[in-house]
C-alpha cells in the first residue's frame, strides 16, 4: 500500500517508519515545518523520537493534500481532541482508499469515538482502527509488538494484516470497534491514576487494585456503547491498560506520578511536546459515562483531580469510602 499518515508526533512517526519498514511508501504530514525539515536533512525528527532513524521511504511534507494524493490507505494519528478539525482540513478521500484511526481518545466536545468522528467526515469510508499495547519507541525500534485491528470488514482487515504485519508487529484482528476504541481512551485515564498511586506512594497492591476495578470500569462502558467485554480482556483493553499503568515511559503515567508527588498540572503540561491523551479523556470519559448512566468511579475521580481542582487525598478517601459489594 502507499500509505499517507496523517500526524507527525511521536506516535505517527513510529507508525510511518514501521510502515516504511515493511515495506510501504510513506507520506507523513507534520503540521510542524521544523519536524519535516529535520526528517528532510537529517532523516530525524528534532522533536519525536529524535534519535532514530527515519527511513529514506518516508517522505515527510507540510502539505496535507500531497499527503494523500496517490495514497491507498490513510493512517489518521493526530491527537483525539484535534481529530475533528484535522479532518475537516483534508480534501476528499476516494471511497476505495480506508482510513485507519490510530488515534487513542474521544471527541473531546461531543464524546463521539474516532471511527465515528472519521465516519461523519467520510461516510463512504471503510474505516479500521488500530489499538493495544504500543510505545512508540518500541515499534519505532523494531521491537516485538502485539495489536488489535479492529474493523467490520474483514477482507479490509485482511489487507491491513498483509501492510502491517511483520514478525516484530503482530496485528491480531477483531470485529467490535467500540471495545477496542473505548479500551483504548479509558486505559490512558486509568494510567494517570496509576501514576497518582504511585506517586503518592500509596503501594503496588493499590496499583493493582485500580488496574482491575479500572477494567471493570472499561468493559462497563464498552458494554453500554454496544461493545463486547471480551475485547477488553484483550490487546487493546487488559494488554494496554498493563502496559500504560506499570511503567513511567507511558506519558500518562508519568503525568499522574508527577501530579502525585506534589506538582501542579500546568507544570507538568508545559516543558511537553507530546500530549497525554488521558487528561481530555478523562473530561470526555466522565461526561459520556454520567450521560449513559454507567459507574465509573475511578474516571470521575482523575477528572476531578485534573479539571476540578479536586485535592488527590479527597478524592483518594472518596474512592475508599465507598460502600463494600460484589465483585
Amino acid at each position: 500500500m502507499s500509505v499517507a499518515v496523517i500526524g507527525g508526533g511521536s506516535w505517527g512517526t513510529a507508525l510511518a517508519i514501521h510502515l516504511a519498514r515493511a515495506g510501504s511508501p510513506v507520506r507523513l504530514w507534520a503540521l510542524e515545518r521544523e519536524v519535516v525539515e529535520g526528517i528532510r536533512a537529517r532523516r530525524r525528527s528534532p522533536w519525536y523520537l529524535a534519535d532514530i532513524d527515519v527511513p529514506a521511504a518516508v517522505e515527510p511534507t507540510t502539505d496535507v493534500e500531497d499527503a494523500l494524493r496517490g495514497a491507498t490507505l490513510a493512517v489518521i494519528v493526530v491527537p483525539s481532541e484535534f481529530v475533528a478539525t484535522t479532518l475537516k482540513t483534508l480534501p476528499s478521500i476516494p471511497a476505495d482508499v480506508p482510513i485507519l484511526s490510530a488515534t487513542k481518545g474521544l471527541d473531546p466536545e461531543r464524546h463521539l469515538r474516532m471511527s465515528e468522528v472519521i465516519a461523519e467526515r467520510f461516510p463512504d469510508a471503510r474505516v479500521a482502527v488500530l489499538s493495544g499495547p504500543t510505545f512508540a519507541r518500541e515499534v519505532a525500534r523494531g521491537l516485538p509488538t502485539a495489536v488489535t485491528l479492529a474493523t467490520a470488514d474483514a477482507a479490509l482487515g485482511q489487507a491491513l494484516i498483509g501492510a502491517l504485519g511483520t514478525r516484530s508487529f503482530r496485528p491480531y484482528l477483531a470485529a467490535d470497534l467500540v471495545g477496542a476504541e473505548i479500551g483504548g481512551a479509558v486505559k490512558n485515564v486509568l494510567a494517570i491514576a496509576c501514576g497518582i498511586v504511585a506517586g503518592r506512594r500509596l503501594g503496588d497492591n493499590a496499583r493493582a487494585a485500580l488496574i482491575t476495578r479500572g477494567l471493570a470500569e472499561m468493559v462497563r462502558l464498552a458494554r453500554a456503547k454496544g461493545g463486547r467485554a471480551e475485547t477488553l480482556m484483550g490487546l487493546s483493553g487488559l494488554g494496554d491498560l498493563t502496559l500504560t499503568c506499570t511503567a513511567l515511559q507511558s506519558r500518562n503515567h508519568s503525568l499522574g506520578f508527577a501530579l502525585g508527588e506534589g506538582q501542579a498540572l500546568g507544570d507538568i503540561l508545559a516543558p511537553r511536546r507530546s500530549i497525554a491523551e488521558g487528561v481530555s479523556s478523562a473530561a470526555a470519559i466522565a461526561a459520556l459515562a454520567r450521560r449513559l448512566g454507567v459507574d465509573m468511579p475511578i474516571v470521575a475521580a482523575v477528572d476531578a483531580i485534573l479539571h476540578h481542582a479536586a485535592a488527590i487525598d479527597e478524592a483518594v478517601a472518596g474512592l475508599l469510602a465507598r460502600p463494600f459489594r460484589g465483585e
